[in-house]
């Protein structure tokens, strides 16, 4: 069979979420199936490190879809030719997209459903493109893969798809975050906050990943408890709008706050593994696998108490209400004033993350390609 695989988020040094799961399904799947042919699309140069068996051909289709008006073209005229050309079976479109004109048979990886919820949040244009077309991508394909339960339940009730042609497919972890030696905490420590603990959240500085509330519930904990604790903030900042500059202007503690930018794995191993405990508080979130990371490295995590946290967490987190910065706040305070709560919590997220690996992610979305393709 011939496989299509929409692979215009394998970016070099740039693998973010979506990024994350194309490259560690792909990998696996490529080389436990090469009595089968796999198309790569790319959208732009490509590097060979995600040519990852000799079953795969890497395509470059343009033009680079990085703007509405070019996922049109790209998904409306360059897709479906290309799928013509090389006489697909199937198209894989893991970022959700999907080409209405094909006839080939299709699946489609929706993640969440963000735009939905919080619309406000994204410019005017790319959100009049996802409400327009992603409810007709939901119809199209042939099937869905989604990240967890939530995700499944928001897709069928919005868009009113059939419950049997939706996977629920766990993301993974990378088995690289370990909890870490007493000697590279005290040098992740020394370097980052002057030998003190502190709090870490993984992530791009988004909206919906609560940092307005974070950096108020971090001034509140440390005005209640007078510790010498530490907020390291590590992602991008892609949305530090005005409200969040007032925000942190307006702090009493901003000097305990550490933007670290976007840091490559090693660092973020050692960070995260160096952590007192994560506080990754957003208002939604199709699945979170910072939580997963933490568990791995061996550190506590505070979550949200809505959308699909609970549900990766599964006890194995202290929940807060992400609405409420007091909550939050209440939640540090209770990890940092608790031993016996904080070795409580790491040990059942040692436990929870064997729930969840690559693996099982690659086999079960490979059982969602051959429901596709024997359908």
């Amino acid at each position: 069979m011939n496989i299509a695989v929409n692979t215009r988020l394998l970016l070099k040094n740039r693998l973010e979420g979506i990024g994350t799961v194309i490259y560690e399904t792909m990998n696996r799947i490529t080389n436990a199936h090469p009595e089968h042919h796999f198309f790569f699309l790319f959208d732009r140069d490509y590097d060979d490190e995600f040519l990852f068996a000799d079953n795969i051909t890497p395509l470059i289709v343009g033009p680079q879809a990085r703007h509405p008006f070019l996922f049109y073209l790209w998904f409306e005229h360059s897709v479906p030719r290309i799928l013509k050309d090389i006489k697909a079976d199937l198209f894989l479109s893991p970022d959700g997209y999907m080409s209405l004109t094909t006839k080939v048979k299709s699946i489609s990886i929706i993640h969440d459903l963000n735009f939905e919820q919080y619309p406000e949040h994204f410019p005017w244009l790319i959100k009049k493109y996802y409400h327009h077309y992603f409810p007709k991508f939901a119809m199209k394909a042939d099937r869905i893969a989604t990240v967890s339960e939530f995700s499944k339940q928001d897709i069928i009730n919005r868009y009113k798809v059939q419950e049997d042609k939706i996977d629920v497919i766990y993301n993974g972890v990378s088995n690289a975050f370990v909890p870490q030696h007493s000697d590279t905490i005290l040098e992740t420590r020394n370097h980052y906050t002057n030998g003190q603990p502190y709090f870490i959240f993984v992530g791009s500085i988004q909206p919906r990943k609560n940092i307005k509330n974070l950096l108020l519930a971090f001034d509140e904990f440390k005005k209640n408890s007078g510790q010498p604790f530490k907020l390291v903030i590590a992602g991008q900042r892609k949305w530090w709008v005005s409200e969040l500059q007032h925000t942190f202007d307006a702090m009493t503690h901003k000097e305990d706050v550490v933007f670290t930018g976007r840091v490559d794995n090693e660092d973020l191993i050692k960070l995260m593994g160096s952590a007192y405990a994560m506080t990754y508080v957003p208002y939604f979130e199709g699945f979170g696998i910072p939580i997963l990371e933490a568990f791995n490295a061996g550190i506590p995590v505070i979550t949200s108490n809505v959308t699909s946290m609970p549900e990766v967490a599964n006890g194995a987190a202290l929940l807060a209400d992400p609405h409420s910065y007091k909550s939050i706040a209440e939640a540090m305070q209770q990890i940092t004033g608790n031993e016996r709560l904080r070795e409580e919590l790491i040990s059942k997220g040692t436990v929870r993350k064997d729930d969840f690996n690559w693996d099982k992610s690659a086999t079960l979305l490979w059982q969602s390609i051959e429901k596709t393709l024997n359908s």
